[in-house]
């Protein structure tokens, strides 16, 4: 156990940055809330939303690896993250252009190449605001407030809905709003440290460069990874198995509904994660982290999919995307130099991107071929793997 140490972590950067991250999602989670059941309207298979999500997160991946490594060499890299969240906006917004799937797919490929963009910038513009010691609750803040977007954002897709008299295509532009918001606070609210000049050198000296401990959790978490489909899907998953009890049209509303309640428990244990890791041994906690995913996706193999353990799905997924996200990053910033944090940040985010990519469309095709049993068990079984990884990793030494 590490003792705390006193240190300031709460400023303004780390609050502009946790704002940014609250209103962005809060744009792009009105938009995911409702897009299976839009994807429905489009007469589109679960097949289809899993290529989707994971051609975005593909796509998604190689702008964080880009981005990483070239925001390294620059002295200022806030105008990057600036423009990585007006393409996300305004491709989330052009969602009520489409009409058909591969519409959906453009729309959401730009939207997350954008995220792509930011992404590393962002982490790296949050830990160069901190001391090593708070990493944890920097982190876990920032994931916090992005979490209360996701709660927030669904919640407001529901009431928009009945507003706009299931108008998606004015629903999809409302998101707009909150996601310039968060551009604006990217720009003026966020405070970027004075860096020096970095001396250019190859990608792959760069890569080299990273230390081989980090390169073994980023196996780990890339394992892992491959079986961590889109939380979209569990969307999907409730509105197809409560239909047959209550009718299609409530079973949309409840899948909602229960991705409210996995987004405020995602709220809730961020910070909580944040907080601990701070304290504990933060391999430990994220091998944890990876075993909670690992038991969300049995019980979906094991139990009758009714309302009650649809609900413990959803609570167990809020907790472990929690943990997960808030201790990768802040594990990932312990693990490697300042100098180095848009690489690793970049990588990191890369190879999450590439085990999104394989683990929604791979759980998607699955789901459609073979059932629910096979997807969501490939799922459980990778999530075991990397728990094991993670345990197995050497200690931190001692900051």
């Amino acid at each position: 156990m590490t003792p705390a140490k006193p240190s300031k972590w709460c400023n303004r950067t780390v609050l502009g940055i946790g704002l940014a991250s609250l209103f962005s999602d809060w744009s792009h989670e009105i938009a995911t809330a409702v897009l299976p059941a839009f994807l429905a309207s489009l007469g589109v298979a679960a097949a289809w939303l899993g290529l989707i999500e994971g051609v975005s997160d593909g796509l998604s991946s190689f702008a964080k690896m880009a981005s990483g490594y070239y925001t390294d060499r620059l002295q200022k890299r806030k105008p990057i993250a600036v423009a990585g969240y007006l393409v996300t906006a305004f491709g989330t917004a052009s969602f009520g252009l489409a009409t058909n799937a591969w519409h959906v797919l453009a729309s959401r490929a730009t939207a997350w190449l954008g995220r792509g963009v930011r992404t590393p910038v962002r982490k790296a513009l949050l830990a160069g605001s901190v001391p090593r010691e708070a990493y944890g609750r920097a982190f876990g803040f920032e994931r916090m407030m992005d979490t209360l977007g996701a709660v927030v954002g669904p919640a407001t897709a529901l009431a928009l809905l009945a507003a706009v008299n299931h108008n998606y295509a004015a629903l999809f532009a409302l998101t707009l709003i909150p996601g310039l918001i968060a551009a604006g606070l990217i720009a003026f609210a966020v405070r970027e440290k004075e860096r020096l000049p970095v001396a250019h050198v190859s990608f792959k000296e760069q890569f080299r460069a990273l230390p081989p401990r980090f390169r073994r959790f980023l196996i780990a978490v890339g394992l892992f990874g491959a079986g961590d489909f889109a939380h979209t899907m569990l969307i999907l998953l409730a509105a197809q198995k409560l239909a047959p009890e209550v009718g299609a049209a409530r079973a949309a509303s409840l899948a909602v509904a229960l991705y409210v309640l996995h987004n405020v428990f995602y709220a809730g244990f961020a910070f909580i994660a944040g907080w601990l890791e701070d304290r504990f041994e933060k391999r430990r906690l994220l091998a944890a982290a990876y075993v909670i995913a690992a038991v969300m996706a049995l019980l979906i193999v094991i139990l009758p999919m009714h309302v009650w353990t649809l609900t413990v799905v959803f609570v167990l997924g809020g907790i472990y995307v929690a943990a997960e996200e808030a201790l990768e990053d802040s594990f990932c910033a312990e693990l490697v130099g300042e100098h180095q944090h848009g690489m690793a940040f970049g990588t990191l985010a890369t190879v999450n991107g590439l085990g999104d990519f394989l683990s929604s469309v791979i759980v998607g095709v699955l789901w459609t071929s073979a059932g629910i049993g096979i997807a969501f068990g490939y799922s459980a079984v990778l999530f075991l793997c990397g728990a094991l990884l993670v345990w197995r990793l050497p200690p931190s030494p001692p900051p």
